[in-house]
């Protein structure tokens, strides 16, 4: 008997775009062979969405996870739907429990808010900080896979303050590690590649003249991972890494705080044609690369192209396949 793949799909805020992106992801995704799909998804609900799923799957609809256990069907042919009174948040909880029991095998987010996270009584700041809380794995890095480059960022939701003290070698050193473990699931070519560590001070610090950071711990890290055999290559200059011509020339940009990296991004890939994954934590996280969009709820004017290569590639990690853009 084939392994069976258990995905499970949060749809996010209710009055954001989760369950539209989702129905219309999973409209053009289908029914995978050896994949069972969950949906948590909340009693607000649009019936355009659910009839537009019910159009390729058989969907029960169920009121919890225990039910959900329950009612799986004929697996592939079957969505099995929760339709939760829960906050959106305590399903990220749950199904991080379920990851790390190995109920489920892979989790796939669509946006959730950070009011919406302290509205339900949570402090935490997001995702990754929930996923981090649950599975007790204090370093788990945001990965953001594009057509035309690929970004992993050092620190998250944090003040740049944070951000910067948090910059150790030992930080470095864990987070290439695992950059360098999920390259194996890149095409060869990509793999052979170096990761590119961008320094945190204007001009990389300017051997120290503008600060002692990239001094201090970024060579020191360089040096180290290159004894491994890790091709790194670094610090680069914030400023002019993202130019088009440096794009193939490495596997991975590393950057040394949120925005450094996901402001060029976002800029090129612009919204809906990249997506999250989450290194570090013991089970697979995939998740769309942009927000809520309140603005759009309800219109049918939602992209679902983001969510839709997040269960793709969920699948292909999870049969072993390299991924491709």
């Amino acid at each position: 008997m084939n392994q069976l793949n258990r995905v499970a799909i949060t749809t996010g805020d209710s009055d954001g775009v989760g369950l539209e992106i989702t129905a219309k992801a999973l409209a053009r995704v289908r029914p995978q062979k050896g994949t069972q799909f969950y949906i948590w998804r909340s009693q607000r609900r649009s019936l355009r969405d659910l009839r537009l799923i019910d159009r390729y799957f058989k969907r029960i609809t169920v009121p919890d996870w225990a039910t959900a256990m329950k009612s799986q069907g004929d697996y592939h042919q079957t969505i099995v739907d929760i339709e939760s009174p829960l906050p959106p948040s305590y399903w990220v909880e749950q199904m991080a429990r379920c990851g790390l029991s190995g109920s489920i095998d892979a989790l796939v987010t669509a946006p959730l808010s950070k009011t919406e996270i302290a509205r339900s009584g949570l402090k935490d700041k997001g995702h990754t900080d929930i996923l981090k809380r649950i599975c007790r794995t204090p370093d788990v890095f945001m990965c953001f896979l594009g057509k035309e480059f690929n970004v992993v960022l050092l620190s998250d939701h944090v003040s740049l303050k944070v951000a910067y003290n948090s910059i150790t070698k030992e930080r470095i050193i864990n987070c290439v590690k695992h950059i360098q473990d999920f390259k194996q699931s890149l095409p060869k070519a990509q793999q052979a590649l170096p990761i590119g560590l961008i320094g945190v001070n204007p001009h990389a610090g300017e051997m120290g003249i503008i600060d002692s950071k990239e001094q201090d711990h970024f060579v020191p890290a360089i040096e180290s991972l290159t004894k491994s055999k890790i091709p790194i290559v670094g610090p680069l200059v914030g400023d002019v890494c993202f130019k088009r011509e440096q794009w193939r020339k490495h596997s991975f940009y590393l950057a040394s705080y949120h925005d450094q990296g996901l402001i060029p991004f976002k800029l090129v890939h612009g919204e809906n044609r990249g997506i999250q994954l989450s290194l570090g934590l013991p089970f697979l996280r995939a998740s769309v690369d942009h927000g809520t969009a309140k603005d759009i709820f309800g219109k049918n004017r939602a992209d679902p192209s983001s969510m839709q290569k997040a269960i793709l590639t969920t699948i292909k990690q999870l049969n072993k396949q390299r991924i491709s853009w």
